[in-house]
């Protein structure tokens, strides 16, 4: 009979660290004797970490008590090292198990990773089986666990953990706006609570569109499901298309007979697909929309490209990026892109918000033609400094918009909107830091007003451009819409 049991002991956990999801107790390998261990090295602005969590919560799902899995944070960017930060993004994907703050790399180096994520199984007396690396390991995962579980005498009791608790609210960590001024309207992807709210410009609520629970389901606005929505694009004025990012599906609203359906993608995730997608064939994370005439450009973040869609046919094909997470230039299915999560044009370009390598691209809309770094100088080189060209620092920047010859940037990790201006390649901030914006992730603009998707902060606000006046943007919902669905 094979055997799963580990040779080498676990290094123990250092005391004096932060974890979240336990009431504020320190768990040590010891405790945990008589449970299969898992541990998840990560670190939140990362793509494929986020692919894992729904493989995480099924081998929860499946062993509930024999299994144990500890979220280990090794925090790439400035912003992923504090605790409140990631408390917040426990929070918003709802995240169970037991976290630990490796901000100083100290579990990460006794380990052994070298990469995000890394996943480590220790057997029920505390010895390492072996680690790996990436994802789309849910089957290696199941066996393994499944043969510890087999193998060991297993301790069965609860570990009487204390999940953090999500706070309430109309909207729940917000990623995306729509501003619609012909239509007097503005589209919030109301993120955490898996639904699209729209509302008038003067914040009168209109519609709900998506029943409040995560899902994957066509049909009416209240039957409708999406997991965790973000970008969004329209048509026409009753055609919205929706990036439903975690179904890894693009979804069309009928914003006139009330219904949504598919328009490409099948609710599960492709890993590398070819670089072309047919209406039915799986996605990798779509994060942002953008139409420019008859074609839609797609942020495929967790391809690391931008694709065009046919929204008649469902056919999308790969339109920039090499699928190699790189800070690359070059001709456009050549040059490197890294998780790609917002997009804007002013008509011959298209600007992209390259949030992995902090930076901020430019491609030409022409399919012949190249993608160009703007700002940015690579996948490690981040902070918080306005000025001009390369002197620039950006922190994850997961938003842009244009207007007026100017493109405003959400730079999410440093909670601030700057302004480029795109020939000079100066940088200005907008808004001062936390906490007047906290990991704002989405911009539009309407006339004078950029209006800010102020995602950690649950909420929408507006940023008069020309007086630098910064408001919030008050939903009004006498008919108590937001709160007619159940939510989670």
């Amino acid at each position: 009979m094979r055997t799963y049991a580990g040779a080498n002991p676990a290094p123990e956990f250092p005391p004096a660290m932060d974890w979240l999801n336990t009431g504020g107790r320190e768990l040590s390998i010891e405790e945990l004797g008589g449970k299969v261990i898992l541990l998840d090295f990560w670190t939140y602005g990362c793509i494929n970490c986020l692919h894992i969590i729904p493989d995480l919560k099924r081998l929860e799902e499946k062993y509930a008590e024999e299994l144990v899995v500890i979220g280990v944070h090794s925090g790439k960017f400035e912003r992923e090292s504090r605790t409140t930060a990631i408390r917040r993004f426990v929070q918003r994907y709802q995240i169970m198990h037991p976290v630990v703050n490796d901000k100083d790399f100290e579990i990460w180096k006794a380990y052994g990773a070298r990469a995000w994520p890394t996943l480590v199984v220790i057997d029920p007396v505390g010895n390492i089986v072996g680690q790996v690396s990436g994802e789309g390991h849910y089957d290696l995962l199941d066996t393994v666990i499944g043969g510890l579980v087999e193998e060991f005498e297993i301790d069965r009791s609860d570990l009487n953990l204390v999940a953090e608790e999500r706070p309430g609210g109309q909207l729940s960590f917000p990623g995306k706006v729509l501003a619609d001024a012909a239509n007097d309207r503005l589209f919030i992807a109301d993120t955490g609570n898996h639904r699209i709210v729209v509302a008038g410009l003067d914040g009168q609520v209109r519609q709900l569109i998506g029943g409040g629970q995560a899902g994957y389901a066509d049909g009416g606005f209240g039957e409708a499901r999406f997991r965790l929505p973000q970008g969004m694009a329209l048509l026409d004025k009753d055609t919205l298309l929706l990036a439903d990012t975690e179904n890894h599906a693009i979804r069309r609203i009928d914003l006139a007979g009330k219904t949504v359906s598919t328009v490409a993608g099948n609710g599960r995730q492709a890993y590398m697909f070819d670089n072309l997608a047919g209406p039915g064939d799986a996605l990798n994370s779509p994060w942002d929309l953008l139409r420019v005439g008859d074609t839609v450009y797609v942020a495929m973040a967790g391809q690391h490209q931008v694709w065009t869609l046919d929204p008649a046919s469902g056919r999308l094909k790969a339109f920039a990026g090499s699928r190699r997470e790189q800070l690359k230039d070059g001709k456009l299915l050549s040059a490197g892109l890294n998780q790609p999560s917002g997009l804007t044009t002013d008509g011959e370009n298209l600007f992209i918000a390259d949030s992995e390598a902090s930076a901020i691209r430019s491609a030409d809309l022409d399919a012949g033609g190249r993608l160009h770094t703007l700002l940015g100088t690579g996948l490690f080189d981040f902070g918080d400094v306005d000025g001009r060209g390369r002197k620039v620092k950006l922190q994850h920047p997961l938003g842009v918009a244009w207007n007026a010859g100017v493109i405003y940037i959400a730079d999410t990790y440093n909670s601030k909107i700057k302004r480029l201006e795109p020939d000079s390649l100066e940088v200005v901030s907008l808004t001062p830091g936390e906490p007047t914006l906290e990991e704002p992730g989405g911009l539009s603009v309407a006339g004078q007003y950029l209006y800010i998707a102020d995602t950690n902060n649950h909420r929408v606000r507006i940023l008069d451009l020309e007086s630098g006046e910064l408001t919030d943007f008050v939903l009004h919902d006498p008919e108590g819409l937001l709160e007619a669905t159940p939510r989670q």
